[in-house]
């Protein structure tokens, strides 16, 4: 190897070190921001708990954005959350965190057909979400579209035999739908998770007329 070679090699090593070097202490940085966020969070100064995420702001940091995709929806930025949430979303296409993260900027707009377009998504990359699912079912639910709703309550039902929340909804859709013997069967497995719910026993009221 001749003396270019060699100078190369070192040049790029003390490269090396010195961005290890940057990194540690920008690294120091960092968590002293996110560790005053936290504790401006707790006290509700989310303002200045975005602030603090902003000072040390990377536009290539999934967790700097994250962050203020979340800090910026508790200050009622609902914009400026989205914003945030949709390039936490663009760096990490995959993961469903952003996603959910997303739909609580969306949900207190109003912007109902972009959260149901965000939860399938969500459902593409995890098909057994049973959060996704279930609050699928209940945006649909609301709408009145029983018979989209049941078909997410019956998927959770069917991961989850015993929980309470999914075969109480499952039961309140077979009724809408006029399915009465199967709406009393599931609301007898509800009682039996929380025997003294009082919407639980007025449904199966409803189903024994």
């Amino acid at each position: 190897m001749g003396n270019l070679g060699r100078k190369y090699i070192f040049g790029m090593l003390l490269l090396v070190i010195s961005q290890f070097i940057y990194a540690q202490e920008d690294f120091s940085s960092i968590q002293e921001a996110f560790n005053k966020s936290y504790t401006l969070e707790a006290n509700g100064d989310f303002k200045e708990a975005a602030n603090e995420i902003k000072q040390i702001y990377i536009e290539d940091s999934y967790e700097a954005n994250l962050r203020l995709g979340w800090l910026n929806y508790m200050a009622g930025n609902f914009n400026e959350s989205i914003a945030f949430y949709n390039k936490s979303i663009d760096l990490m296409p995959y993961a469903d965190e952003p996603k959910f993260g997303y739909i609580f900027p969306l949900s207190a707009i109003g912007n109902w057909d972009e959260v149901i377009k965000m939860y399938n998504a969500i459902l593409e990359n995890s098909n057994h979400n049973t959060k996704a699912m279930y609050y699928l079912g209940t945006i649909y639910y609301n709408r009145k579209q029983y018979d989209k709703s049941i078909e997410y309550f019956k998927k959770v039902t069917d991961l989850y035999p015993f929980d309470f929340d999914s075969l109480y909804m499952y039961a309140w859709c077979n009724l809408q739908l006029g399915r009465k013997k199967e709406a009393k069967l599931l609301f007898q497995k509800a009682l039996m998770n929380k025997p003294n719910n009082a919407l639980a026993l007025e449904g199966l009221t409803l189903s024994n007329k």
